[in-house]
């Protein structure tokens, strides 16, 4: 018989404290500090021990970095291995062929969306819209596409459609299910169908809204849009965000100019010297079809074929792969002794940069963690799993004759909550507030709380992820298509809506 949880002193704190994360996110200010001093505050309302309680400050955050390390080690490997590849030049071969398929400005649109779509999946849309913007960019353009028309599909698919699921490096869906207590794959499988059907409806929706002012090829209009400029708005926008994602999207530009015309590529492409133009070219083929493997690999493990990746199986399988291409690479890039110096310093730039994306994340997933299972609060307080409470859980429970049974009504309180977590810009800060609270609210509706994850991770990473707020890693997108930022959001503001609340309907249609 299941016993109701007698609701304490410590239960107020922690949801006096999701109240004041929230509405700070509301205000687009860093939620690092509220979130350790919430943590402060829960335990010590717990274990009535100031010693406790300010251990936990640094146990909320340890017990979070315990939790979530394997998703900075595929950061920073996957990182290593793009800074490898710049090397050689090996991005710019790996996306150049696709700018003869742009012949006009309607195939240009799709062609933007799918490449982006592709190098957001392996290596986060920072790195992809700067390689994007300086390959195909300019190419769209000439083929007649309007600059906001290449903001749109850059972002749609690359900071909405891609980040959203995050599928191949694991990141979003990782710290969602551990929060949730579900399972990863089963997370990850279903963020990837909803990101898949809120992107395409918001990609064909958009693409209607600017169908009519693309234009006839032109060259002259690649030269009206060089002469354009933003007149300082990006400067004053990026001021409001939080998490410095427009810095780190930038950082990963460092270097990257358009490459306007083809002689301006073969000439980038001729720095590269003959002993290592061979090598450029390998793995700018090599790189793509690896991982293409992978991903059959994962698609063949879940019909029962191969081995089957459980766990973080799948995120090892990615983590390994890069780092060996990696290696490979420069081993090709350089001679013995300096290759090895080489690796070294790459591996150590991607956890830089790994860092500067997650790391003000761990405090926060550490407070949300307090409120988990005991597995996860333990730790943090101090105390046995025995003696250590699910705070958020029994809050619910306590609570659950004033929940809407309706399933429907839930799964858009969650996808409202992620939505509003996303409001500060950074989208991935409020996994940790929407993974919790879909595995304490799944059972109550039942439903599947890898489900209820999955709605939440939309509503955070679309929201905050770079397309509905103006002060995310979009204002990057808007500098290097040199659009208004605003006219970014304005545009894209009712397709992806749209698109989100009719993948939540299906979430609930196909997974109830």
């Amino acid at each position: 018989m299941q016993t109701h949880a007698v609701i304490g002193t410590a239960h107020w704190v922690y949801l006096l404290g999701v109240a004041v994360i929230v509405l700070t996110m509301i205000w687009r200010a860093n939620v690092v500090v509220p979130s350790i001093v919430a943590t402060f505050l829960v335990t010590l309302a717990w274990t009535h021990s100031p010693v406790s309680a300010v251990a936990s400050i640094f146990n909320a955050s340890f017990t979070a970095a315990r939790e979530l390390f394997n998703i900075f080690l595929v950061i920073a490997l996957m990182t290593a291995l793009l800074n490898a590849l710049k090397v050689l030049r090996s991005d710019v071969r790996m996306v150049e062929p696709f700018r003869a398929v742009m012949k006009n400005g309607h195939t240009a649109y799709f062609v933007l969306a799918a490449i982006t779509y592709v190098i957001s999946l392996f290596f986060w849309p920072t790195p992809a819209v700067p390689l994007v913007s300086a390959v195909l960019l300019p190419a769209a353009i000439a083929a007649g596409l309007p600059p906001l028309g290449a903001a749109l599909a850059i972002a749609i698919a690359g900071q909405g459609m891609a980040l959203s699921s995050d599928y191949v490096i694991g990141v979003a869906p990782g710290i969602s299910a551990k929060a949730a207590g579900a399972a990863v794959s089963a997370v990850a499988d279903k963020a990837l169908v909803l990101s898949l059907i809120t992107g395409i409806i918001a990609l064909v929706l958009a693409y209607f809204a600017i169908r009519k002012s693309i234009a006839l090829p032109d060259n002259g209009l690649l030269e009206r849009w060089q002469a354009q400029s933003i007149n300082g708005e990006l400067a004053r926008v990026e001021e409001q965000g939080t998490f410095d994602k427009a810095q780190i999207a930038r950082g990963t530009a460092e270097g990257q100019k358009p490459l306007v015309t083809d002689a301006q590529i073969a000439k980038e492409l001729a720095t590269v010297d003959g002993r290592r133009e061979g090598w450029s070219k390998f793995f700018a083929v090599a790189t793509p079809v690896a991982f293409l493997c992978v991903i059959a690999v994962m698609v063949l493990a879940k019909f029962g074929i191969g081995q089957d990746l459980k766990g973080g199986a799948a995120a090892a399988l990615v983590g390994g792969v890069a780092a060996a291409l990696m290696i490979c690479v420069a081993f090709a890039t350089d001679k013995m002794r300096k290759f090895l110096d080489v690796s070294a310093d790459h591996v150590t730039e991607g956890f830089v940069f790994a860092f500067r994306a997650m790391g003000s994340v761990l405090p926060i997933a550490g407070f949300f963690f307090l409120g988990a299972e005991p597995s996860l609060s333990s730790p943090i307080l101090g105390v046995s799993a025995a003696h250590a409470p699910s705070l958020l859980f029994e809050l619910i429970q306590a609570a659950q004759g004033w929940i809407p049974s309706n399933q429907v009504v839930v799964a858009f309180g969650v996808l409202i909550a992620g939505m509003i977590t996303g409001i500060d810009g950074s989208g991935f800060a409020g996994l940790p507030l929407t993974g919790s609270l879909s595995g304490a609210l799944a059972p109550t509706v039942g439903l599947d709380s890898a489900t209820l994850a999955a709605v939440g991770q939309m509503g955070a990473v679309w929201t905050g992820g770079g397309t509905l707020v103006a002060w995310s890693s979009l204002i990057a997108v808007a500098g290097f298509a040199r659009v208004p930022v605003f006219q970014i959001v304005q545009t894209v503001m009712v397709p992806v809506l749209i698109g989100l609340a009719t993948s939540t309907l299906c979430a609930v249609l196909i997974w109830h």
